[in-house]
């Protein structure tokens, strides 16, 4: 039996059996509807979840520290290289030479510290962490009220919507964040911090500056690492408040008021590295805990860190622990597949019930075909023809109403996330490949779903089929 004749016959037998064949159509778009919708799910909250890790800068940046900082003590990686002691310091120099590496764009130093700052009088205690100018395009100064730094070394300083909600003495309740970042900002935005901080100033002992010829070689070593700490103040202008926290993932450790970089720089204030690394306390040269480097490219970040730790230090990236989140995207997508793909096994068992029932109807046509020279080839691929066409069809229009769910849930969420101050989101996305997949799948279950009705129509003798009635 040639193609076109084949593909006539199909339509025709579809045709005939109109509401029977639509009912089963139906079933295989609302199968595909469920599939699509599902896998779109996943894969629209995992794009959500790279456009958030991207926006925040964590995706490009390698976080490096030095392996004589105790925390890095007893890690599998420091075994592989220079003990802790043997290791170098992570200086000034150091920072300037990783920026010159190759796909670095730049390397600034890790800077905050646990500092007073009074507000009307009142003093709160809080971490104050140091911002380059490039953390302006970090998602979370997006909706900032307010401004961002005006100039490197401007005495201004931006604060989290939590220590905005303490300065002015508000407590929210637990679990509940209804608080308006404009309401916050209102009556702090131009409003003054001081703050209250250790500055370290290089100082030389006594016994050496007074005869310096007479000190002995041990005493130079030691005049060498003198210095003294210095109570400041300085005050801070607030320029904006921050409704998300741009340092969430940092746990404990995060900050809630941030200063330019460039000022944090000027004011040498006292860190714990200044005890641990005595020996260079009282030289020009700054010593950091962490220098965080910007990559041009996520996709170089590896090769970056390579080049790093055989400088001698330790590296940290969200690539690191972005393995384990894929992962976890991966079975998620597995799942939602799995379950999505339920109501396609209900629409397998309709296509097979439709031609079994269509064998009963079309005995005699099936008889007829054989008698005048159809093989069972022919009279198969008649069945998979219908088969097949059903699934191409609904696996067309579910692929339309999966997309059309997925589009009435987003607008319904983001209805719901504005009416709790949130900013809308996508997170439901379809791409061409899943529609491809879709119709393919749909497809194979139908031909799949042929296979039994198909076999059983072949096998029907002629004689037998040109008596039924």
């Amino acid at each position: 039996m040639k193609l076109p004749d084949l593909t006539e016959l199909a339509l025709r037998n579809l045709r005939e059996s109109l509401l029977r064949n639509s009912l089963t159509t139906i079933g295989i778009s609302v199968g595909v509807a469920s599939l699509v919708a599902m896998l779109s799910l996943g894969i629209g909250l995992q794009e959500l979840a790279s456009r958030r890790l991207m926006k925040s800068g964590l995706f490009d940046t390698v976080v490096v520290t030095s392996r004589r900082d105790l925390r890095n003590f007893g890690r599998e990686e420091e075994r592989s290289g220079l003990a802790p002691g043997e290791s170098r310091i992570l200086d000034e120099p150091t920072r300037q030479e990783i920026e010159r590496l190759p796909n670095v764009l730049e390397a600034y130093p890790d800077i905050r510290f646990i500092t007073e700052l009074r507000y009307e009088d009142k003093p709160h205690l809080t971490m104050v962490a140091a911002l380059p100018s490039s953390a302006k395009s970090n998602d979370a100064f997006e909706g900032v009220q307010g401004n961002f730094f005006s100039s490197e070394l401007a005495p201004e300083a931006i604060i989290q919507k939590a220590f905005a909600e303490e300065l002015l003495g508000r407590t929210p309740k637990p679990g509940i964040d209804e608080t308006n970042v404009k309401e916050l900002a209102a009556p702090l935005l131009g409003k003054d911090l001081t703050m209250r901080y250790a500055q370290r100033e290089t100082a030389q002992t006594a016994s050496s500056a007074a005869a310096p010829d007479k000190a002995a070689p041990g005493d130079q070593g030691l005049a060498a690492a003198a210095y003294s700490v210095v109570s400041r103040e300085l005050k801070l202008k607030i320029v904006g408040v921050a409704d998300l926290d741009p340092e969430s993932m940092r746990g404990p450790t995060r900050a809630r008021v941030f200063l330019p970089l460039a000022l944090a720089e000027t004011l040498h204030v006292m860190h714990p590295t200044d005890l641990r690394e005595m020996s260079r306390a009282a030289s020009d040269q700054p010593v950091y805990s962490s220098v965080s480097v910007r990559v041009k490219n996520p996709s170089q970040v590896q090769t970056v860190e390579n080049a790093i730790k055989k400088m001698g230090y330790n590296t940290f990236s969200i690539l690191d622990a972005s393995r384990s989140i894929q992962q976890f995207f991966k079975v998620l997508d597995v799942f939602l597949g799995i379950f999505g793909s339920l109501a396609l096994a209900v629409a397998f068992i309709g296509i097979v019930n439709t031609l079994v029932m269509a064998i009963l109807e079309r005995r005699r046509e099936i008889g007829i075909m054989k008698a005048i020279g159809a093989s069972d080839g022919d009279v198969k691929r008649l069945f998979f023809a219908e088969a097949g066409a059903m699934g191409i069809l609904g696996g067309i229009v579910g692929v339309a109403l999966g997309w059309a769910i997925g589009q009435v849930i987003n607008i319904g969420t983001n209805i719901y996330l504005k009416s709790q101050s949130f900013p809308p989101e996508h997170f439901w996305s379809v791409p061409w490949w899943l529609v491809a997949f879709a119709v393919w799948f749909s497809f194979l279950v139908s031909l799949a779903a042929g296979l039994y009705p198909a076999g059983r129509a072949a096998r029907l003798d002629p004689v037998q089929a040109l008596r039924y009635e």
